[in-house]
């Protein structure tokens, strides 16, 4: 019996998956939380030190737990949060903590760039905004501020990349230092037409390309496994891919008008536009969805800064709940929605992404009065989620001239139906759940047997089940039409 083994390194944790190599079924999982820091407001990092152990562990973790021998794992797929960005030398050791994809301390330096008249280029050349979120002013950052950095710069031995590049190159002893063109596709570094650093970013941002890590296919040999206390020498590691371009894999999601959200951290909606660039008129981001022998297929996006994370600083910073999932008990237990007429969630806590694009939006709960109980607060977060969500299915429909039907939805806070109940009822369309909601890191299992040139794209959209259907809860139709209509004043009163 073989096995593909997914690292999926995500924003709070890590998840280590294998599956049957040949029935293609997930065999088991196992996730490793690390911590998050703050130092400053706005500003979040995470230790590259804690990441590589939480790869390290959540893997060893795994295949004790399933007494596998790792030599039966014939490859490794890699999916990773995408724009976090990381810096370190030729030894392979972290010279700066990584700056995270929320952190929004580049917001200044951005404004700067788009008052200089960049943004058009940034956005022609990219598919992307001048906005913080991006990988391109975070490394800028680190080149100007960290002594490290500059120090390892001046000695010819710096290495920075996205957190994929990071984990390829420990994993192979220091020696591959590649990425793929969906995670170099989120620099602000990349030319989305010929998937190649472009010259002119790199030079306004003033970031060398020697620094920079060598842009590969999606699915291919990158390297193999070396001088590991984990794993053996020898596997090799056949996919990289970002996070989000991973479920829309997983999700079979390989033929142009194929749709996905994503709800974990943050959410993301994309759009499979196949072979064409697709430009958003509505803030909408173009971005590349995976390249397969040299052809690239392109998407398009919505990001959603905050969602699951917005449950947890439910649970964590105001102590309501004891689980996330304990989230959508509490919410049930208001029966009255004229209690809840009155109050909004707004989960900027990272700023606004799509389709508005403001760094400098903040967090806001309006409308409370002495009635206000824990369960409501609870409920408007999940109504606060889903209204994000549906500004930027609104934005897919502007761009498309057409109502969206449905919608395939995916990660781990789709398992709260009450979430994608009110994401039903509120964007008026059908909401798809598949029986796999780890489609990130089913993805890029599935995405390394293709490196491997073992499995095809038509053979995983045969793997594809559904397991439950929303519809819209026409009980609260009138409702949510109006907490809509309170929801759009406010944002644009607030935050546009």
């Amino acid at each position: 019996m073989s096995f593909i083994l997914s690292i999926d390194q995500g924003t709070t944790g890590t998840t280590a998956l294998l599956i049957d190599s040949k029935k293609l079924n997930i065999i088991d999982k196992i996730n490793f939380e690390y911590t998050q820091h703050y130092p400053k407001p706005g500003w979040v990092e995470h230790d590259l030190d804690d990441i590589w152990h939480s790869v390290s562990m959540a893997v060893k973790e795994l295949l004790d737990k399933n007494s596998i021998n790792a030599s039966a794992i014939e490859a490794i797929g890699i999916t990773n949060q995408r724009e976090t960005t990381c810096a370190f030398n030729k030894a392979g050791k972290p010279l700066a903590k990584a700056i995270v994809w929320q952190d929004r301390r580049t917001s200044e330096f951005c404004l700067r760039l788009q008052e200089g008249g960049n943004n058009r280029l940034f956005k022609s050349k990219t598919g992307l905004p001048l906005d913080p979120y991006f990988s391109g002013t975070k490394i800028n950052w680190l080149l100007k501020n960290n002594d490290a950095v500059k120090s390892a710069l001046a000695n010819n031995d710096l290495r920075v990349g996205t957190i994929d590049t990071y984990l390829l190159y420990k994993l192979s002893g220091n020696h591959s230092f590649k990425t793929d063109t969906s995670n170099a596709s989120r620099t602000l570094l990349m030319d989305l037409q010929t998937s190649s650093w472009d010259e002119e970013l790199c030079d306004i941002l003033e970031v060398p390309q020697s620094i920079l890590p060598e842009i590969c296919d999606t699915f291919c040999h990158f390297g193999t496994t070396k001088g590991l206390a984990f794993l053996p020498d020898g596997i090799p590691i056949t996919c990289l891919i970002g996070d989000q371009q991973s479920a829309l894999f997983g999700q079979a999601g390989f033929t142009k008008g194929d749709m996905k959200c994503t709800y974990g951290t943050g959410a993301f909606l994309l759009l499979n536009t196949g072979t064409e660039i697709v430009k958003s008129e509505n803030g909408l981001l173009s971005t590349n969805a995976f390249r397969h022998k040299g052809i690239n297929h392109y998407a398009l996006e919505g990001s959603c800064y905050i969602a699951g994370a917005a449950v947890q600083w439910v649970r964590d910073n105001l102590n309501f709940i004891d689980s996330a999932s304990a989230i959508e008990e509490l919410s049930q237990t208001v029966k009255n929605m004229d209690e809840m007429k009155h109050i909004l969630f707004m989960p900027f806590f990272s700023g606004l992404g799509s389709p508005f694009w403001n760094p400098e939006a903040k967090g806001a709960i309006i409308g409370l009065t002495r009635d206000t109980s824990r369960a409501h607060i609870a409920r408007a977060c999940l109504e606060g989620i889903a209204l994000s969500i549906d500004d930027i299915i609104t934005a897919f429909e502007e761009d498309s001239k057409h109502k969206i039907e449905e919608l395939r939805v995916d990660g781990g806070a789709t398992a709260n139906n009450l979430l994608l109940s009110l994401q039903s009822t509120f964007a008026n369309l059908k909401i798809i759940r598949p029986e796999v909601i780890e489609t990130t890191g089913y993805g890029a299992a599935l995405g390394a047997l293709v490196g491997m040139e073992k499995l095809s794209f038509s053979q995983i959209s045969e793997l594809w089940r559904e397991d439950r259907t929303f519809t819209p809860d026409n009980t609260l139709s009138d409702y949510c039409q109006e907490k809509k209509v309170y929801w759009q004043n406010s944002v644009k009163k607030m935050f546009l």
